[in-house]
């Protein structure tokens, strides 16, 4: 019995549906917790795919745009884009060429950001850099593994530790404003282990554990603005968005080299398009979700691999939730361990 079959079951149907809809309805949460409106946001990975379709719909809602990436054409490309569909012609809109892998371009891409925005650090920094290149752990170059990292984690790495810097500085005048919002895009492959992805999941396993330590981290900060004493000028909030399936160049780049395996163990993943994925985030941001996922099956999977992080909302759904997928992971688990046996016993190791 496949992931799909068995979550397709019609009870598991009807229970994952009333918690998802009881969610999205925002039944838990309130939908006024990601402000975009005049404010600056600043994106990393942003000429293409995810990234683009983020920054677009951030313009139609009023902010002002950064957009980052290694390609001055594509960055060129996009940013056109971006500005046809602002909601107001007063609107700024920024590309910058950097390689986000290096420390020293994400101190430029700050500093370069925040002198455009007429001083002021941006309001909302969203690391989205980032790429996959599957592949079985074995047949994988040394050379592939590490460029994974650090395109998949320290890129992301070294825009925190910059923007935070920045942030966090402390203040001895305190103003009012509003929270400041610090976003990491990881994928679903945080939540669990997929043959032939090894050279991508660790990275955004990690990506996750930052999140983690930061969200906590970040208390003691975000604490002491109510004190007497100097704090940075405004609380900082930390989400980590994790897609599932983008439908997008990328992805028809990685089916080019994925191994029949992975192929078979996420056939019956549901896929997104590259709109769909952004409007699921922003729709988490707006909630005020710490870890957001973008599709039923990237919930499912966030709920039962939780741990010690937080639970969105109330966190009644993801309570609920978790005890269906925590049965369902009894016969999910053995059926993908038995796709891969099987699929060695039939073809070999090669």
């Amino acid at each position: 019995m496949t992931v799909t079959e068995l979550l397709g079951h019609p009870i598991a149907i009807g229970l994952v549906a009333v918690l998802i809809a009881s969610a999205a309805m925002g039944l838990f949460s309130s939908n006024k917790h990601f402000p975009v409106e005049g404010r600056t946001v600043l994106i990393t990975g942003g000429s293409s795919g995810m990234g683009k379709a983020l920054a677009t719909k951030l313009a139609q809602q009023g902010a002002n745009v950064c957009i980052v990436a290694r390609t001055q054409s594509k960055l060129d490309q996009a940013i056109e884009h971006i500005k046809s569909h602002a909601k107001s012609p007063t609107q700024r809109f920024l590309a910058i060429s950097a390689d986000c892998t290096s420390p020293d371009e994400n101190m430029r891409i700050l500093a370069q950001t925040t002198s455009w925005n007429n001083s002021q650090a941006p309001d909302i920094v969203w690391a989205n850099a980032g790429s996959s290149s599957p592949g079985l752990f074995l047949d994988t170059p040394l050379e592939t593994h590490r460029s994974q990292m650090d395109t998949n984690y320290w890129a992301s790495f070294y825009l925190a530790h910059a923007t935070l810097k920045l942030w966090l500085a402390p203040q001895q005048k305190k103003e009012v404003i509003k929270p400041r919002h610090f976003i990491i895009t990881s994928s679903s492959v945080a939540f669990v282990g997929v043959a032939g992805y090894t050279p991508y999941a660790p990275a955004k396993a990690a990506l996750k554990s930052l999140a983690d330590s930061l969200r906590m981290e970040l208390n003691l900060y975000n604490g002491s603005i109510n004190s007497s004493k100097p704090s940075p000028a405004a609380a900082t909030n930390i989400h980590l968005v994790c897609p599932g399936t983008i439908l997008s160049p990328g992805y028809e780049a990685e089916n080019r080299t994925k191994h029949p395996v992975t192929k078979i163990l996420e056939s019956g993943d549901p896929k997104q398009s590259e709109d769909e994925v952004a409007d699921a985030s922003l729709r988490g941001l707006q909630r005020g979700d710490y870890v957001i996922t973008t599709q039923w099956l990237g919930h499912a999977m966030r709920v039962s691999a939780l741990g010690g992080s937080p639970r969105n909302g109330w966190g009644i759904v993801d309570v609920l939730f978790g005890w269906v997928t925590a049965v369902a992971w009894l016969f999910i688990a053995p059926d993908m361990e038995s796709k891969v046996w099987n699929w060695g016993k039939e073809h070999g190791c090669a």
